[in-house]
């Protein structure tokens, strides 16, 4: 929802932006046509492909840094502002990093067992799948992937690899369909497991609550914030955050408190939370799941 998410962000000519999750550039173009000679656009990506394919955008109004969106604040000031007029984040994994056989995201194509973002830091899923306990893997599983056969998926993970390491996504896709008995229609028995270990080698609901967290210090009056999510997780945690900042906070029981002096909300929320069109879905049918949600910042 590229047209979609950029309108919520309300661009201002000279506004500040940040494109938490650049991906390759496709929001960010659509910010920076929208914004005028004094506007400026940050983007961030914790992936070094994604870095290097900014280096095709030759634009004195952007500049791009190699880091996960939970160093988003120091991102931010490192820069010289201290306010910003809008914030994207574009969650999950980039077609690039699905369509790559050698990234290890998709049970579909076979491939080494990495699934990192940033190739650069951090153990790969291979490695962790090699010396985890087999309570932590079903852990992962099941609070991850809310997979109910998270038990014998790993009992199968830790027998295999009892028999040789488990070192690509073709093997353990295979591993996962003979452990799972049934699954739903048009479901591959691998998806959720791979979405779970996926979410957990990239940290992703922690590096998101950081994110959710610094944007909404870093939001200028009027400012908008906008996310789109694209499975239960991390929606349930974007509503979550964006429902608590849009009341009031609480007033202790018993405390007299006139109207006025009512503490007040920081968040307004923009709208109803937005799905894909019929269209965009027949034309990219990985947007299916998407849901877009948009807060704007109030005055302190």
């Amino acid at each position: 929802m590229p047209g979609e998410a950029v309108d919520a962000l309300a661009i201002k000519a000279a506004g500040l932006y940040v494109d938490c999750t650049f991906g390759r550039g496709g929001h960010s173009r659509v910010i920076l046509h929208r914004l005028g000679p004094d506007g400026a656009l940050l983007a961030l990506d914790r992936d070094p492909e994604a870095v290097r394919a900014a280096a095709g955008i030759d634009d004195p109004r952007f500049r791009i840094v190699h880091a996960r969106f939970g160093r988003l604040r120091e991102c931010v000031l490192a820069q010289g502002w201290t306010r910003v007029d809008g914030i994207l984040l574009d969650l999950g994994v980039s077609s690039p990093q699905i369509d790559e056989a050698e990234r290890g995201f998709s049970f579909r194509l076979d491939g080494p067992l990495d699934m990192r973002m940033d190739t650069s830091s951090g153990p790969s899923a291979q490695q962790w799948l090699a010396q985890a306990a087999e309570d932590e893997i079903k852990e992962v599983i099941k609070t991850y992937g809310e997979e109910r056969f998270a038990g014998p998926i790993a009992r199968a993970i830790v027998a295999a690899r009892s028999r040789g390491a488990v070192r690509t996504t073709g093997q353990l896709a295979k591993i996962v369909g003979q452990a799972v008995r049934t699954r739903e229609p048009g479901q591959d028995p691998a998806t959720r497991t791979f979405q779970a270990i996926r979410i957990f080698v990239n940290q992703e609901l922690e590096e998101l609550s950081l994110a959710l967290d610094q944007a909404l210090g870093l939001l200028a009056p009027q400012g908008r914030l906008v996310v789109i999510s694209f499975h239960s997780l991390e929606d349930r945690l974007v509503k979550r955050f964006l429902r608590t900042h849009s009341q009031s906070p609480p007033v202790p029981r018993g405390m007299a408190v006139r109207e006025a002096d009512r503490p007040r909300p920081l968040l307004r929320l923009v709208a109803k939370a937005q799905q894909p069109s019929a269209q965009e879905v027949a034309a990219n049918p990985r947007s299916r799941s998407a849901m877009l949600r948009v807060a704007e910042r109030l005055a302190a």
